[in-house]
This record gives C-alpha cells, structure tokens and sequence, in this order.
C-alpha cells in the first residue's frame, strides 16, 4: 500500500506514534540531567531543569528530523532549526514555568514532588510542542501530483486512408 493511499487517521496515528517514541527518549534524558543536576551540584532546581531541558532539546531534534519526520520538507533547514528551537524555547517555559510555580509558589520541593509536576510541565509542552513542530517546523511536503502512465489515455486512432473519389467512364 503506498504512502498516500493511507487514511489521515493511520497517518496521524503513525505520526503521534513516531513523536512518541522520541519524546520518551527525550523525557529519559530530560529526567536523568535534570536529577543528576538536582542531587550532586548545588545549582537550584529551576536552574538545573533548564539545562536538562535544553540537552533533551538537542536529542529531540536528531530524533524528530531524521525518524518523526524524515519524509517532511527538508530545503529549509535553518528556518526549519530556527523555528523548532523558537517553540521549544516555549516549551521550556511552560515546562520550567509549572515546576517554578510548584516550587517557589507552593513550596513543594521534595525530590518526588518536584518529579510530579516535573512530569505536569513536560505534559502540557509536549502538547503544544506537536502542535507547534508539525504545523510550523516540520511541514509537510505539498501532495505529488498522480503519475499517469502513458497507457492510461485511450491511443488515437490511426488515421484511415480518405476513400478514392469514383471515376466516371464515358
């Protein structure tokens, strides 16, 4: 079955599938700088997350680019980069933004707690960062135009010699 044959809902299946499993990776990495951070340097935990964020970041682009969407536009790619680290700078705010606000705003500062809305903030970016990415940094090649072979047109038809005018003997 060709790629194009498939129904939206399968490719946007594939498609979230795909931005899945490279988020898991990121989200791995994202957790293990952010709690290596957290538990041997002194740097505070917003701080920390931040550059966990920013490494995740750079994993996530790798994985987006050459698996997620490896089949999308690629003419543009510092647009394309621009773009991407435009809207996950975004999502590192609203990441960063709910584990501050649990933080200094609720006092939760427990390695668990800061775990939990760690994983609050990393749900609500990721939601806008596909929405982002798909729609903005990774788009979609226009839809190819249908080969048509050359047998799919009816052959005109040969040209039949003009009758010979009739002759008349007198």
């Amino acid at each position: 079955m060709e790629r194009g044959s498939e129904g939206p809902f399968k490719r946007l299946s594939r498609e979230v599938a795909k931005f899945g499993a490279v988020g898991i990776v990121g989200t791995v990495v994202n957790f293990a700088v952010s709690n290596l951070l957290w538990h041997l340097t002194s740097l505070q935990a917003v701080r920390a997350n931040v550059i966990a964020t920013i490494v995740a970041i750079g994993c996530n682009y790798i994985g987006f680019r050459y698996f997620t969407y490896r089949d999308r536009d690629k003419s543009a790619r510092t647009k394309e980069l621009t773009l991407f680290l435009a809207f996950s700078l975004v999502g590192l705010v609203i990441e960063n933004g709910v584990l501050f606000a649990a933080i200094y705003g609720f006092g939760w500062d427990s390695s668990l707690q800061r775990n939990v809305f760690k994983v609050l903030g990393i749900g609500i970016a990721t939601l806008f960062r596909f929405w982002s990415y798909r729609t903005w940094v990774f788009k979609a090649l226009p839809a190819e135009e249908p080969v048509v072979e050359a047998d799919a047109f009816p052959k005109p038809a040969e040209p039949q010699p003009l009758p010979r005018p009739k002759q008349r003997v007198s």
